[in-house]
C-alpha cells in the first residue's frame, strides 16, 4: 500500500474520530434509540432471589411501602397550588402529580412512576414511609403529624413554586429519599436519568448501578426538558442507584429537625436562575457554558424580534459565521496556497524521497518562498471549535426548542426532521463545500474516501433535533459563500 493511500485512510479514521468522539465527549452520555425500554414486573415471590444479588434494604424498603399502603385505606390526596404551580400530595408526603403552567405535560406523565418518590424515616431500625394525619390551615398551608405523634410540622407552597416540608421531633432521627422510575429513550439521545448536584452536577441513567457519597446541593430526576428536584440544606449524603430504577440518598446523621423543598419545573434556563439553589446547572452545557450562554440568550434575543425559533437560529448562524470570517479567511487563504504549491511539493517528494533530511529541507524553503503554512489552514478552524460546540450544546439541551415550530414539515425544533430533508440538505451543502475546499494532495483515492463524509454526518445527525441540523446547514451554506467570496479574492 502506497503512502499516499495510508494517508487517506488515516484520514477517514481521523475524521471519525473526531466526529464520533464529539458525541461521546460533549453530548449527554446516554444511548441513542428510538423505542422506550420498560422495566420487566417483578414476580412478588422472586423478592427473596433479588434480595440475593444485591443489597437486602432495597428490597425490604419496597416490599415495606407496598404493605404501608395497604394497610393504610385511609390515605387521601391533597392539592396546594398557586398562580404558577399546583401539587397533589398524599399522608405520605409522596407528590402524586404536579402541573407547572408554561409546560404541555404534567409531573405523572413525564414521570410515569410518579408516585414512587418518597421520604422515609429511620423508625425501630428500619426506614419506612410514615403516614401523616394532614389538616389545612389555609390554601397554601397544611398542617402535618405523624400517626404516633412523634414528628410535627407543616407544608407551604411558596411564591417561586417550591413544594417545602418543616418536620420537628423531640427524639433525633435519620432520614432518606427514594426515587423509582422506568427506563426510557427518546429519539435523539434523551433519557430519564437521576441527577445529584455536589460540586458538579453527576447524572446518572436509570437503570445504572452506582453507588457513594457526595456534598449535596439538590438532587432529582430529569427527562424530557422536564426537572423534578428535591432541594435541602447541603450535606453529606450517601446515594445508591441500582438497576431496577431505584435511587435512594439518606442522611446518616440523625436530626430533630428536616426541611426540604421540591419542585416540578420546565428546564427554562433563566427561570431556573431566579430559583436560585444552582437549579440552573441541570441545563447541562458541560465545559461550554461560558460560551453557550450568550448563545442561548441570543436566540431569545432574536426570538424577540422575530418570534420564530427558527429564523433565530439562522439569524444567530449568520451572525456568528460573520464574526468569526477573519479567521476563516486566513485560513481558505492558506489552504489556497498549500494548493497552489502541491504539485512542486510533488517533485520534491519524487526527487528526494531517498533523503528524507533534504526533502523536509527542501519543502520547508518552498512553504518560506510561497508564504504558504502547513498548519494555516487548521488553526483557524480549531480556534473556531469551541464556539461551533457552544453552539451544539445550546440547541441540543435547550428547553425553547420544545414545541417551537419552524416552517411546513418542521412543527418541533427539538424533534428529528421526520421526512430527513434537513439531514439531505445539510449533507449536500457539505458536499459542496467540500469539492470546493482546497486539498492539500492530489491523491483522487483520499479525495473519493473523503466523499463519503458528508453522508456519514447525514447518517449521524439524522435523529438528532431539527434544529440542531438547521443550525449545521445554515452554517455550512454560509461558509460555502465565504470561501467562494476569498477565491474570488485570492484568484
Amino acid at each position: 500500500m502506497g503512502s499516499e493511500q495510508k494517508r487517506a485512510i488515516l484520514a477517514v479514521v481521523i475524521s471519525g474520530i473526531i466526529l464520533f468522539g464529539w458525541q461521546y465527549f460533549f453530548a449527554p452520555q446516554t444511548k441513542v434509540t428510538n423505542k422506550v425500554t420498560t422495566q420487566t414486573k417483578e414476580d412478588p415471590s422472586n423478592k427473596n432471589n433479588i434480595s440475593d444479588k444485591k443489597e437486602n434494604e432495597v428490597a425490604e424498603n419496597i416490599r415495606v411501602n407496598k404493605e404501608l399502603d395497604k394497610n393504610n385505606s385511609d390515605i387521601s390526596i391533597f392539592k396546594i397550588s398557586n398562580s404558577n404551580n399546583t401539587y397533589e400530595f398524599n399522608n405520605y408526603l409522596t407528590i402524586t402529580n404536579a402541573i407547572y403552567n408554561n409546560s404541555n405535560s404534567d409531573f405523572k406523565t413525564i414521570f410515569k412512576e410518579a408516585h414512587n418518590n418518597s421520604l422515609l424515616i429511620n423508625k425501630n431500625g428500619r426506614f419506612e414511609k410514615i403516614y401523616f394525619n394532614v389538616t389545612e390551615s389555609d390554601s397554601n398551608r397544611f398542617e402535618i403529624q405523624s400517626n404516633d405523634g412523634s414528628l410535627t410540622g407543616f407544608v407551604i407552597l411558596d411564591e417561586k413554586g417550591f413544594f417545602n416540608v418543616s418536620l420537628n421531633s423531640s427524639t433525633p432521627f435519620s432520614y432518606k429519599f427514594e426515587l423509582v422510575e422506568k427506563e426510557e429513550e427518546l429519539e435523539g439521545g434523551k433519557t430519564k436519568q437521576f441527577e445529584i448536584l455536589s460540586d458538579d452536577l453527576d447524572i446518572f441513567a436509570v437503570g445504572d448501578d452506582d453507588k457513594g457519597d457526595k456534598e449535596v446541593q439538590w438532587f432529582g430526576m430529569d427527562f424530557n426538558y422536564h426537572l423534578f428536584a428535591t432541594v435541602s440544606e447541603k450535606k453529606a449524603m450517601v446515594y445508591r442507584v441500582s438497576e431496577d430504577g431505584l435511587f435512594s440518598i439518606k442522611d446518616l446523621k440523625a436530626t430533630n429537625q428536616l426541611s426540604y423543598k421540591q419542585i416540578f419545573v420546565k428546564k427554562e434556563y433563566d427561570n431556573l436562575s431566579t430559583l436560585g439553589n444552582n437549579l440552573h446547572l441541570s441545563v447541562d452545557f458541560g465545559i461550554w457554558s461560558i460560551l453557550a450562554v450568550p448563545i442561548l440568550h441570543g436566540l431569545q434575543f432574536f426570538y424577540t424580534i422575530l418570534p420564530n425559533y427558527g429564523i433565530a437560529i439562522i439569524l444567530l448562524t449568520i451572525i456568528m459565521r460573520m464574526l468569526t470570517f477573519p479567521l476563516q479567511y486566513k485560513s481558505f487563504k492558506s489552504m489556497k496556497k498549500m494548493q497552489d504549491i502541491q504539485p512542486e511539493l510533488t517533485k520534491i517528494r519524487e526527487k528526494y524521497k531517498s533523503d528524507p533530511q533534504k526533502m523536509q529541507q527542501e519543502t520547508m524553503a518552498l512553504f518560506k518562498k510561497a508564504g504558504a503554512n502547513p498548519l494555516g489552514g487548521c488553526l483557524p478552524l480549531l480556534l473556531q471549535m469551541p464556539i461551533f460546540f457552544a453552539f451544539y450544546r445550546v440547541l441540543y439541551s435547550s428547553v425553547e426548542l420544545v414545541d417551537a415550530p419552524f416552517y411546513f414539515w418542521i412543527v418541533d425544533l427539538s424533534q428529528k426532521d421526520p421526512y430527513y430533508v434537513l439531514p439531505v440538505l445539510m449533507a449536500g451543502a457539505m458536499f459542496f463545500h467540500q469539492k470546493l475546499t482546497p486539498t492539500t494532495t492530489m491523491d483522487p483515492t483520499q479525495r473519493k474516501l473523503m466523499m463519503f463524509m458528508p453522508l456519514i454526518f447525514a447518517v449521524f445527525m439524522k435523529d438528532f433535533p431539527a434544529g440542531l441540523t438547521l443550525y449545521i446547514f445554515v452554517s455550512t451554506v454560509f461558509a460555502l459563500l465565504q470561501q467562494m467570496f476569498v477565491f474570488k479574492r485570492t484568484s
